[in-house]
């Protein structure tokens, strides 16, 4: 009778054991995150833009990060542009006023009339041009073979963006990507603004992306330059903007990041 309790009480010693380390790893792997697997979206494109993608760090790449920070350099204080990439929610922030938005409102947050624009124009226009030629992957995008761009002694082949109906606020709007056919770097930006007209426009102006600076495994632009254009004839720069400070990461933000912060009483 002692041998066969003895037995007994072992056999519940061990039965509770392996209970309590197929708990432990059943826990463990609840507790543990799955593994975000993002689709390689390469040949979706034309040949010509994925190569232009792959030159930048790869559309991959870029669709793996969820989160961009940047800064936009100005002498009276920085703009910091915080962007969430799946939503394209956004948040800007200065020492005069807070911009948002929160994927239905736009809003600004300012104790004077420092910013007299539109917020919700002004919260994604930085955004596109730094994130050039990635934004060029979104939804609901035609891409067109169009006439090569010759500055001096240089051409540069391109391609003529436009977007379905109803895609954005401005769906009117054209791009036109200019790289270099020897490294498949963007090199220029051509782009027409609908946002207020709401209509078609034959007016370009034209950036030239002059430097790249390799944001956590993104070529994203360092310094843009604005140049005079005209009858397909590029000209001088007219005005530069520099960003500094920029971080591309996994890192999923807060949708409480990019609301309207509470007016204070």
């Amino acid at each position: 009778m002692r041998k066969l309790t003895l037995s007994f009480l072992l056999t519940v010693v061990f039965i509770s054991c392996k209970q309590e380390i197929t708990s432990g790893k059943q826990q463990d792997a609840q507790e543990k995150p799955k593994k975000e697997i993002v689709p390689d979206r390469s040949q979706d494109f034309p040949e010509e833009i994925a190569s232009v993608f792959e030159a930048h760090g790869g559309i991959r790449a870029f669709d793996e990060k969820n989160t961009l920070v940047f800064e936009l350099s100005h002498p009276e204080g920085n703009e910091k542009h915080t962007i969430d990439l799946k939503t394209r929610h956004a948040r800007i922030e200065t020492d005069k006023f807070t911009l948002g938005f929160d994927g239905d409102k736009a809003w600004i947050q300012q104790d004077s009339t420092y910013f007299k624009g539109d917020p919700r124009f002004y919260h994604n226009l930085m955004f596109y041009f730094y994130a050039m030629p990635f934004v060029l992957g979104d939804d609901g995008i035609s891409y067109e073979k169009t006439d090569t761009l010759t500055v001096g002694d240089q051409s540069y082949p391109g391609y003529k963006i436009s977007y379905g109906e109803g895609v954005g606020d401005s769906p009117k709007d054209n791009y036109f990507l200019y790289y270099d056919a020897n490294s498949n770097q963007m090199k220029f930006l051509g782009y027409t603004v609908t946002f207020f007209s709401k209509e078609t426009s034959e007016k370009i102006s034209l950036i030239e992306y002059s430097d790249w600076n390799d944001v956590d495994g993104l070529l994203l632009p360092e310094t843009l330059k604005w140049r005079t254009y005209q009858e397909g004839k590029v000209g001088e720069v007219k005005s530069e903007r520099t960003f500094v400070n920029a971080k591309a990461s996994k890192e999923k933000l807060s949708s409480d990041m990019f609301e309207q912060p509470a007016t204070k009483k």
